[in-house]
């Protein structure tokens, strides 16, 4: 598979196992960088695309297009687009955006409250394996 691919893997035909019909994609959407990014953000209170991309560093306008519209498609943002010149459009989290985003931030919180020791157990296990790369 060339690395310009972007189709979607097709999913396989079979039995569900207990939880599993949908549960990977939901959790493949909610495990994306980008998409814990603009919930956190959107949890924050309506913003406008531009708003939207300049919080957040480093995402593209394709990839901000991508992950709204990915969002919305879920039921979790709402988009609304105003009849102006240039257009201006508006993104807030629905009621199920916002449930979900009191799930992220208590992550984003714990993530906050834990990096150090994250960064010091990575240093160690590097020192203790050196050569060993983990991607």
């Amino acid at each position: 598979m060339s690395v310009t691919n972007t189709a979607v893997t097709p999913q396989v035909d079979g039995p569900c196992g207990d939880d599993d019909c949908g549960i990977r994609d939901v959790l493949d959407r909610l495990g994306d960088r980008w998409t814990v990014l603009v919930v956190v953000e959107l949890a924050k209170g309506v913003r406008r695309f531009r708003e939207l991309q300049r919080a957040i560093p480093g995402i593209s306008q394709r990839m901000l297009t991508l992950t709204t519209k990915r969002l919305w498609r879920d039921g979790l943002v709402e988009r609304i687009a105003y009849p102006t010149i240039p257009p201006q459009v508006e993104y807030r989290l629905t009621p199920m955006g916002r449930s979900l985003a009191a799930t992220i931030t208590g992550l984003a919180d714990w993530s906050r409250a834990h990096k150090d020791e994250i960064a010091t157990s990575r240093e160690t296990w590097d020192t203790q394996h050196p050569g060993e790369v983990i991607t």
